[in-house]
């Protein structure tokens, strides 16, 4: 059963378009990925799929229900997690909780067994006295999402939410959220983060609006067969410049302190250490790997063919 559908979900500002034509079909019990860029489209389909924005043209459902025509139905259905969750600082863990009961109607009796739940499988009991403003980040994001599922909503929407959180409260986040698969709620999340992706069921790579692509992470990876070499330098940006210059610019992508060599180069260990020693650059390493989603998804946004 396909529990969120778009069929050619568009929506403008002015001259610009921030998602044109796009068409999904999400599985219930699927955690589907939106990526891309900043501008890519991701945000704004998020607030079109939870009724917070009209569609210029095309359709969204979730559940069946019409997300412009029948948006009271959806809400009730779904929860909408904004990169600026509404927490209140000077409310304690417990309180916002409360609140955010109250904000969905949710009986005394069912809260008070909804809030025991939340805060055991979050492991946020022993902080339920603690004031919002004074959490982690990461347990920020914890509270935050507790307070999107205090409805027990069928569907979850998040946009970004481990931005900027440290990478163990990510993985603790990622554990919840698999939690939540096992009961049921289908979770479509954006992220800024390539391997959170690597997590999901499938993943759309959205580009100035468009859809790009859409797949298992593993039909994705074979989108570029081959392995990639992971080359280090003492010096990445000249690194860059220098292979660019030899191999195309579409081949060479740099990511961090490494920079990448797609397989469409043709290229070889040896070849490149050569290359790089005639420039007076020092290589550290390099180890050929299979791609990862970074690199499909660099690939297709430089206009090659991965």
């Amino acid at each position: 059963m396909d529990v969120v559908v778009t069929r050619g979900l568009t929506k403008t500002f002015g001259e610009t378009r921030a998602v044109e034509g796009l068409d999904l079909a999400i599985a219930e019990g699927e955690i589907f990925g939106l990526v891309g860029p900043d501008g890519a489209g991701k945000t704004t389909t998020l607030r079109m799929l939870a009724s917070i924005m009209d569609p210029s043209s095309g359709d969204a459902f979730i559940l069946g229900r019409h997300t412009v025509r029948e948006a009271a139905a959806v809400k009730d259905q779904i929860a909408y997690m904004s990169q600026r969750f509404g927490l209140y600082p000077d409310l304690t863990v417990l309180e916002n909780l409360v609140f955010y009961a109250d904000l969905y109607g949710v009986s005394r009796r069912e809260r008070d067994a909804q809030i025991d739940r939340l805060l055991a499988f979050s492991n946020m009991a022993p902080f339920r006295k603690r004031r919002a403003g004074n959490l982690s980040g990461g347990m920020k994001q914890k509270l935050g999402l507790a307070c999107a599922l205090i409805h027990a909503p069928k569907v979850l929407l998040l946009d970004e939410p481990t931005n900027g959180v440290d990478p163990v409260s990510r993985r603790e986040f990622w554990r919840i959220l698999y939690h939540l698969l096992k009961e049921g709620v289908t979770i479509v999340v954006s992220t800024a983060y390539l391997e959170e992706a690597e997590r999901c069921s499938r993943v759309a790579f959205l580009h100035e609006g468009k859809l790009a692509a859409v797949d298992t992470p593993a039909a994705l990876h074979r989108l570029l067969p081959g392995r990639v070499l992971e080359v280090r330098t003492n010096e990445t940006r000249g690194t860059a410049e220098r292979l660019r210059d030899s191999l195309g610019a579409a081949n060479v992508m740099v990511f961090g302190d490494r920079v990448d060599v797609s397989p469409a180069a043709k290229s070889s260990a040896d070849s490149i250490r050569e290359l790089l020693g005639h420039e007076n650059i020092e290589v550290e390493s390099i180890d050929s790997v299979e791609p990862k989603l970074e690199n499909v998804f660099v690939a297709l946004l430089s206009g090659g063919t991965p």
